[in-house]
């Protein structure tokens, strides 16, 4: 998926050891500004404006094309009309450079078919020619951690370096709230880089450049929208391996949401939650504003892995520690109490003042040199993974919490208190020491970071997701079931297709008479259901054509002409196969399956609970296909109905291990017939106890149409 070559050209971008500047100027805008920034960097990288209006710009020598230049400059940087850079690239091109940063704007943001007909041509252009390209319409990047900034913002702030590499796809978000929060916040950097509209490198490339990177801990993104999710996926997977985080804003919408709703499954669930569930089963974290991006991102780059998910909270205040307690109580964090040991060593110290307990409130030995002992026998318990210090940072205590970081080998967070001018606020950010302005935030990046460790855990003992080729029998059954020339198949026909995956359904009897139906439901046993099988009646129920719980052959008599009307009157011309005659399927937990195809993610399974829970609370779960066996079991755990179906007040345990099976195999028949199948519902699929399986009572398939032959 990425050519060694196009890994070069963005290390060219990212580390240059020449640069040079097209349409550079004297006075001022992009072009100026573009310059100025690169000229931080002279007594390292060698600089060549290129404008034939000059013979130097700020001191430094012009020239007046890039054929004129003594070498082949590592990156070359763009500021002129739109209508001159295809020309200018393949300018650069002769001249054997390789990677490109487009400033220039007047491309596909203008919203005209022109501007996204020669944006699409420049990535073409790109593509073929290896000169590779970030942008148009960008602000440039920077390898913060060289010091060396090409980027046309009128920020170049010097601060701390870090290992923190931030990609956005706004270059005025990168080189504004973000970067001026992390300098205020303390928060290091290795990379910015804006991809504005990614003609031809986008955030996955540059992503998976930083995966490499030894440099770069943390990959933090701003995400509008992803030209291809799947290739982002790979990127994450890659940086699962290598317990590298990628936590991202995402913002937008998936062109999916056009999509029709001709089936539950198809209307469960909205793009953004599609996106969530993707980013959970690859390990991505999401948040939601400028500061959590930066707080989380800055707290999983200088945190071990949490040898316990137990949390011990310590402050100077009662109520600071309470609100702090009761946020980590709601993102679901452990504060486990503390044993005799650690109460009464504390309980020593403070002697009847403050509280001994977790949180703790230790009053005015905050700001005294016992503070150490107090947090030693807090972070020591053995239920304790992290230690939060909730305070203003008075006295010798940065020093205190910075020595304890330095000798302990779990993880200490600061939540600040006091004034962001404070001068202790200093020491704690030149330390590394995760800092958090607010208990909630605070929170929410300790539940990231214990949850990013027990799903880099999870995965690495579990299977892969891992999609078998598709048997000659089950080709068979589509092949057989697409010869009729429908989209839409039949009940019965949607189970033959799932049947043929592995997937049960209730015994059924087709009859095209009642004397047939009568007889039919007295071999199955009564009581039985009635419904007419048509691959034009996709919603049964309200057509009329469904009655259930029959419990005499009178009953099943007049079902059966009552259904055919309603058929014939809901649909007056529909294709009517039979009318079924099936058993009822008692004592088990109704659920829901299905797959949906998202024009970006690609088929995804979606698991719901049955009946009220799913069409009324949307109690709903959602992976991308494939699955493993873990990870379908995680989606049950994720809806409220798993509590009916591991038992519930004396009701026994459904089969989970049959449902999670069948999970899985219908997420390989979704890989397997992506680009044939439009939707598939299993609703209700019954999920009987335990050691009995499952049994699909409804099923709706619908076909894509095939191709126009050219």
């Amino acid at each position: 998926m990425w050519t060694a070559g196009q890994l070069q050209s963005i290390d060219r971008m990212l580390n240059p050891r020449s640069i040079a500047v097209v349409g550079a100027s004297a006075k001022g805008g992009y072009g100026g500004r573009l310059l100025n920034a690169v000229l931080r960097s002279k007594d390292r990288v060698r600089i060549y404006p290129v404008n034939p209006n000059y013979d130097e710009i700020a001191g430094v020598k012009a020239y007046r094309s890039i054929a004129e230049l003594p070498e082949a400059p590592d990156l070359m940087g763009i500021v002129v009309p739109y209508h001159q850079v295809l020309d200018v690239l393949k300018q650069g091109h002769d001249k054997g450079v390789r990677a490109a940063l487009v400033i220039s704007a007047g491309f596909a943001e203008r919203g005209t078919e022109a501007g996204a007909d020669l944006q699409r041509e420049l990535g073409v252009y790109a593509r073929e020619s290896g000169l590779r390209v970030a942008g148009p319409n960008c602000l440039g990047l920077a390898n913060v951690r060289d010091d060396i900034w090409a980027t046309a913002s009128s920020r170049t702030l010097g601060g701390l370096t870090g290992h923190i590499a931030l990609v956005c796809q706004s270059g005025a978000t990168a080189f504004g709230p973000f970067l001026l929060r992390a300098v205020d916040s303390g928060i290091g950097l290795s990379h910015i880089i804006s991809t504005g509209n990614e003609a031809d490198l986008d955030f996955s490339d540059f992503a998976r450049y930083l995966v490499d990177d030894p440099g770069t801990r943390v990959i933090a993104g701003f995400v509008e929208g992803f030209k291809d999710v799947r290739k982002f996926i790979s990127v994450a997977k890659l940086a699962a391996e290598r317990a590298k985080p990628i936590v991202l804003i995402k913002i937008g919408r998936s062109e999916s949401g056009a999509q029709a709703a001709r089936s539950h499954t198809a209307a469960l669930t909205g793009a953004d939650e599609l996106y969530d569930a993707v980013f959970k089963q690859y390990g991505v974290i999401r948040v939601q504003d400028y500061d959590e991006l930066l707080e989380v991102s800055q707290l999983l780059a200088h945190s071990r892995k949490p040898k316990k998910r137990g949390v011990a909270v310590v402050s100077h205040s009662g109520g600071i520690s309470s609100l702090t307690a009761d946020m980590l109580g709601l993102a679901g964090l452990e504060l486990p109490a503390l044993t005799g040991r650690a109460r009464d060593g504390i309980n020593g110290i403070l002697k009847d003042f403050g509280w001994a307990a977790n949180p703790a409130d230790v009053t005015g030995f905050a700001r005294k040199e016992e503070f150490a002992q107090i947090m030693d026998h807090m972070i020591e318990e053995p239920e304790v993974g992290t230690l939060v210090v909730a305070s203003a940072g008075a006295g010798n205590q940065p020093d205190q919490v910075i020595a304890l970081r330095d000798r302990t080998d779990k993880n200490v967070a600061f939540f600040f208190t006091a004034s962001r001018n404070d001068k202790a606020l200093e020491k704690l950010k030149h330390a590394n020491i995760p800092i958090f302005y607010s208990p909630d935030k605070l929170a929410t990046g300790l539940k990231n970071l214990l949850d990013y460790h027990a799903w880099l855990a999870a995965r690495a003992s579990g299977e892969r997701e891992e999609t078998p080729a598709i048997t000659p029998a089950q080709r068979v059954a589509l092949d057989g079931l697409r010869a009729a020339g429908r989209s839409s198949l039949s009940e019965s026909e949607s189970k033959r297709l799932i049947g043929a995956w592995g997937v049960p359904a209730a015994r059924e009897i087709h009859a095209h008479t009642q004397d047939a139906a009568i007889e039919a439901a007295r071999r199955i046993g009564y009581p039985v259901a009635l419904k007419v099988d048509s691959p034009d009646i996709l919603h049964k129920t309200e057509a009329g054509v469904v009655k259930l719980g029959l419990t005499s052959d009178d009953d099943v008599r007049a079902a059966f002409e009552e259904i055919v009307a309603n058929a014939a009157r809901y649909v007056p011309r529909a294709s009517i196969k039979a009318v079924s005659v099936q058993e009822m399927v008692a004592g088990g937990v109704e659920v829901i399956v299905g797959i949906k195809y998202d024009a970006q993610l690609g088929p995804m399974l979606v698991f719901g609970s049955g009946g009220v829970m799913v069409e009324v609370f949307g109690d709903v779960a959602s992976r991308q296909c494939p699955v493993s066996r873990g990870v379908a079991l995680q989606m049950i755990d994720e809806t409220r109905g798993s509590k009916l179906l591991r038992g519930f007040r004396g009701k026994p345990a459904a089969d989970i291990d049959a449902l999670a099976d069948t999970l899985v195999r219908m997420s390989h028949m979704a890989v397997q017939l992506e680009g044939e199948i439009a939707e598939l519902e299993v609703n209700p699929l019954m999920v009987l106890a335990a050691g009995q399986g499952v049994k699909a009572v409804d099923a709706l398939v619908l076909l894509l149409a095939p191709a126009p032959q050219t």
